[in-house]
């Protein structure tokens, strides 16, 4: 992770420029700083791992295994999602487009295929030599980066490279852990891990913090939400279309099926509603604005998982209670809601009214667990509504409202 440091000229290759250079800072005033083909590449592919993380869930809370499911999807989704994050950050700092910094980056995909091929084994067997070796073949690539970027810069701006590499490098060490210790002790390792992990940003930039373009850091983010929850309704539809081919259910799976669309088109209404990257100022708001969407990404992939756990249990395939397959949608999505309240969404509400809608949207949709088969449109409905409550509230403040708050938008 990254924060602002003074501008410097772009610094990306131009058509028909050396196929190597120095790997200096871009400018954080950077005019039309939008994502690169690179990039976007670069996330579809990490969503086949979390697309492998949701498929073993689903098979974990299916046969009755949820907490032990969850703690593998966790770990495996902080793995998937720490080192896109990083990458997403030191690209939005030092991409520089040359050809050694687009081979590493490949390698760096390669590294997520590998963790991806291993998912299955970790969730089915406790087994994550697959994983880590995908891990540490992602973190090693950006280890490289790092030391090109202290290659190419002098003084504290080295010394913050060479902290990144050196604090990423420790940390595989005590990763290793994972497939040597015994299985009871692997939960504390990796929350011992993880934390050790997000402490390695903040200790490099604490004497010279990184350039980062906040429009550019705020659209990977928004891009890579769209890439989760267009997988959560790819998860979904493929999950309803087996069950009304092999059971002929599709009175049984419509109320599903209506009810997760309109949870992942409220998502998708509740996060874009806000222009976030105005608030993205400071070391400490990005820190934990880029921190906290470990559970906005976790959540909405989860949903999806949700959705064909539901699916599977209305046509008898999981061998769990209604309840059971209600929760398995409605907490993630209750998660979601909260979450993405707290990060950016209640910086833009005016009035407690505002304030209230997504708190009190996510009371209600766990409330709606408890409904029976018609939980999941019960939560769909309740979140389109909050949708609507929103906009109405919108409306309302511009009309109503004083100055600026007028022109506010809200969900």
């Amino acid at each position: 992770m990254t924060s602002s440091s003074t501008p410097a000229p772009d610094s990306r290759r131009p058509p028909g420029g050396r196929p190597l250079r120095r790997l200096t800072a871009r400018g954080r005033g950077e005019a039309h700083r939008v994502a690169t083909p690179l990039e976007l590449f670069f996330d579809l592919c990490f969503v086949v791992a979390i697309a492998q993380a949701g498929i073993q869930l689903v098979h974990a809370v299916a046969e009755g295994h949820p907490g032990q499911g969850i703690l593998d999807y966790a770990m495996v989704f902080f793995a998937i999602w720490w080192a896109w994050m990083n990458f997403t950050w030191f690209a939005s700092a030092y991409d520089n487009d040359d050809v050694l910094y687009r081979v590493v980056t490949l390698i760096q995909i390669a590294g997520v295929l590998v963790l991806a091929a291993g998912v299955s084994e970790a969730f089915e067997d406790h087994d994550y030599l697959a994983v880590l070796l995908g891990y540490v073949i992602m973190r090693l690539a950006l280890v490289a980066q790092w030391l090109r970027v202290a290659g190419s810069n002098d003084g504290a701006e080295r010394r913050m490279a060479l902290r990144y590499a050196g604090g990423v490098l420790l940390c595989q060490i005590g990763w290793v852990g994972l497939v040597l210790l015994p299985e009871d002790a692997r939960a504390w390792l990796f929350l011992v891990m993880a934390v050790l992990e997000m402490c390695v940003p903040p200790y490099a930039e604490r004497d010279h913090p990184t350039s980062w373009h906040p429009h550019h850091i705020a659209e990977r983010y928004g891009l890579f939400t769209i890439i989760v929850l267009g997988e959560t309704i790819a998860a979904a539809t493929v999950a309803v279309k087996t069950g009304i081919d092999e059971n002929d259910a599709l009175g049984d799976l419509l109320p599903i099926a209506a009810g997760g669309l309109l949870i992942i088109f409220a998502a998708w209404w509740i996060y874009f509603v806000v222009p976030i990257h105005g608030h993205l100022r400071s070391n400490k708001q990005a820190f934990l604005w880029g921190y906290g969407h470990y559970v906005v990404f976790a959540s909405a992939a989860a949903i999806g998982a949700g959705l064909e756990v539901a699916v599977e249990q209305a046509v008898g395939k999981a061998h769990i209670s209604t309840l059971a397959a209600s929760a398995a949608v409605t907490l993630p999505t209750a998660l979601y809601l909260l979450t993405v309240w707290a990060l950016h969404s209640r910086y833009f509400k005016v009035g407690i009214a505002q304030q209230l809608v997504l708190p009190t949207t996510a009371l209600l949709v766990i409330c709606c667990t408890f409904l029976g088969d018609w939980a999941v449109l019960a939560a769909g409905l309740v979140t389109a509504l909050a949708v609507v409550t929103g906009e109405t509230l919108t409306v309302r403040t511009r009309t109503h409202g004083p100055g600026t708050a007028a022109r506010t938008p809200v969900a």
